[in-house]
C-alpha cells in the first residue's frame, strides 16, 4: 500500500517532466488517453502524467524522485496486457512510466546464442533481428506486433512456443532492473550456469512491475530449424487429441514445437470474422489440432516425421482427417487462423474468459467437467475453447448465447468464473497460466492461495518496495 498519496502538485509534475524533457512528458488528455485504456476496455484509469524515458539513467532518476515524493509508478510496455497490470487506478495519483523509447537491441552474440534487448523492443522486431542473424527467438504471441520485451518478461508471457522452448522466464539469462530507490541492478550476464546465491532475476520475471522496472534483458537464441512442417488435424474428441499428442511427443521428441487444441465452436468464430479465413479441412470435426514439427537436420526429416505421426494416428483411429501445409503461405494461413481466434470472439458479443492450466493428462477431464458446469449456469452459452494443449494451457472462454442480452450474460461472470476455477483448483491447476494476475485476479489469488505463499510474496514486496510505490494494487 502507498502512504495515502494525494494528487500530484504542479511543482512535482514539473520535476518529473524535467527528467525526460517536456516532449516526452505527456500531460494533455488526448496524449495520455492511449496509456490509460487497455485492449478489453475493463480497466481504464486516470493519470496526470505519462513519462517516456529514453535511457536507464532517466528511469533511475524518475524512481529516485518517486521514492522521495512517494509517487506511485505504473510501468507500461506495449499495453497489450489482459489483466490490467499496466493500468493506473482512478485516483489520479499514479504516474505511468512507458518503456517504449528504450527500444535498442544492444547486442546479438551468435556464438553464445544470446541477445541483449531493451525493455521497449517490440517482440516481432526482436524475432526479425534474430532471423537476420541466422538465429531463432522462439517467443511467439498473437500480440507480437505491438507487445514489448519488458512486458513479456514482467508477465512471464507464454505463447505457442512454450512446448519446445519454455516460457519467457526460461528464455531469460539476465536482467537490468531499476529498483524503486533508483538503484540499478545490472545482471546482464550470458551464463547458463550460475549458482552464486539466490537467482534474483527470477523475482522480477513475472512480478508485473511490482518490484522494479525491467530496462533490459539477456535472452536466449536458438539455431534456426532447417525444416518445419505444419499440419491441421480433425479429431473426434479431446481424448483423441491427447493420444495424438502422446504419439507425436514420442515420435518427434523436442522436434514437436507446437500442439494447439481448437474447438469447432471457436473455429467457426474465426471463419466468420478473420479476413480471408478458410476452413482447413473439407470435412467438419468437433475438435482440431494445429501441429508443428521442426527439424534441425533437414526439411525432409521434418516432413518424414510429421507424415509418420499422422499415418500412425490414422491407423490407430485417432486422427479423423488431416492436411499438411503444402507451402509456407498455407502454413502461415493456418497460424493466422489460430492467432486470430481471440479477436474473432469479440463480434460474437459478451465473453467470460479464463486463462487456465491443468496437467496435460487432465485436459480432457477438465473440458468435460467445465462444460457441464457452464451448461448448468447458462445452457445456451457457447464455449470457445482453444489453446496450448501441449503445455496444459487452455483459453477457456465462454461467449454469450447468440442474440442474447450481453449485460445479463456478463452479470454471470462471478458465478461462471468460480465454477470454472473450482474445477481447475481441484486438478491442482492454475487460474492464470500466462496472462498474469494484475488487478483482475488479485482478490481471487489472495483468497484462494495458501496463506504462507501470500505472506512470502508480501515479505518480498516489502523488502524491495518498502514505500509501496511500485505498481500498487497489482498481484498482491
Amino acid at each position: 500500500m502507498t502512504n495515502n498519496p494525494s494528487r500530484l502538485d504542479p511543482a512535482s509534475l514539473d520535476r518529473f517532466a524535467a527528467i525526460v524533457g517536456e516532449r516526452h512528458a505527456l500531460r494533455e488528455a488526448d496524449d495520455i488517453a492511449p496509456y490509460i485504456t487497455e485492449p478489453r476496455g475493463r480497466f481504464g484509469g486516470v493519470s496526470p502524467l505519462v513519462l517516456r524515458p529514453g535511457s536507464v539513467e532517466e528511469v533511475s532518476r524518475i524512481m529516485q524522485l518517486a521514492t522521495e515524493t512517494r509517487t506511485p509508478i505504473v510501468p507500461q510496455g506495449g499495453n497489450t496486457g489482459l489483466v490490467g497490470a499496466q493500468m493506473p487506478d482512478r485516483s489520479g495519483t499514479q504516474v505511468v512510466l512507458s518503456l517504449s523509447r528504450l527500444n535498442r537491441i544492444r547486442e546479438i552474440d551468435t556464438q553464445s546464442n544470446t541477445v541483449i534487448a531493451e525493455a521497449g523492443v517490440i517482440l516481432e522486431k526482436l524475432q526479425e533481428a534474430a532471423d537476420a542473424a541466422g538465429r531463432l527467438f522462439p517467443l511467439s504471441l498473437g500480440s507480437q506486433g505491438s507487445c514489448e520485451i519488458g512486458g513479456n518478461l514482467s508477465s512471464n508471457a507464454g505463447g505457442t512456443g512454450v512446448l519446445a522452448y519454455g516460457n519467457t522466464r526460461e528464455l531469460c539469462l539476465g536482467l537490468e532492473v531499476v529498483l524503486p530507490t533508483g538503484e540499478v541492478f545490472d545482471d546482464l550476464r550470458k551464463l547458463k550456469k550460475d549458482n552464486t546465491g539466490y537467482d534474483l532475476k527470477n523475482l522480477f520475471v513475472g512480478a508485473e512491475g511490482t518490484l522494479g522496472v525491467i530496462t533490459a534483458a539477456v535472452l536466449k537464441l536458438f539455431p534456426k530449424p532447417k525444416g518445419r512442417e505444419v499440419a491441421w488435424v480433425g479429431l473426434s474428441s479431446p481424448e483423441a487429441a491427447l493420444e495424438l499428442f502422446g504419439r507425436a511427443s514420442e515420435q518427434a521428441g523436442s522436434g514437436l514445437t507446437a500442439f494447439e487444441l481448437i474447438s469447432d465452436m471457436v473455429l467457426g468464430f474465426g471463419l466468420r470474422h478473420i479476413p480471408d479465413a478458410q476452413r482447413p479441412l473439407v470435412s467438419e470435426w468437433p475438435w482440431h489440432v494445429l501441429m508443428e514439427i521442426s527439424s534441425g537436420r533437414s526439411a525432409e526429416d521434418a516432413r518424414e516425421t510429421i507424415e509418420e505421426v499422422l499415418t500412425a494416428g490414422f491407423e490407430a483411429g485417432v486422427v479423423g482427417d488431416a492436411v499438411i501445409a503444402a507451402s509456407l503461405a498455407q502454413a502461415a494461413a493456418f497460424w493466422r487462423l489460430r492467432e486470430g481466434l481471440s479477436e474473432a470472439q469479440r463480434p460474437e458479443g459478451g465473453s467470460i474468459k479464463h486463462d487456465i492450466s491443468v496437467p496435460v493428462a487432465s485436459v480432457p477431464a477438465f473440458i468435460e467437467q467445465a462444460g457441464k458446469a457452464v451448461a448448468a449456469i447458462c445452457a445456451e452459452a457457447r464455449i470457445a475453447c482453444f489453446g496450448h494443449m501441449g503445455d496444459g494451457n487452455l483459453h477457456y472462454n465462454i461467449s454469450q448465447p447468440a442474440g442474447g442480452d450481453t449485460q445479463a450474460f456478463l452479470d454471470l461472470y462471478p458465478v461462471m468464473n468460480k465454477a470454472v476455477h473450482d474445477i481447475v483448483r481441484g486438478m491442482n491447476g492454475s487460474i492464470s497460466a500466462e496472462h498474469g494476475i494484475g488487478q483482475m485476479k488479485r482478490e481471487e489469488l489472495i483468497a484462494t492461495t495458501q496463506p504462507i505463499a501470500i505472506d512470502l510474496m508480501r515479505r518480498v514486496k516489502k523488502a524491495f518496495d518498502p514505500a509501496g510505490i511500485m505498481n500498487p494494487g497489482k498481484v498482491i
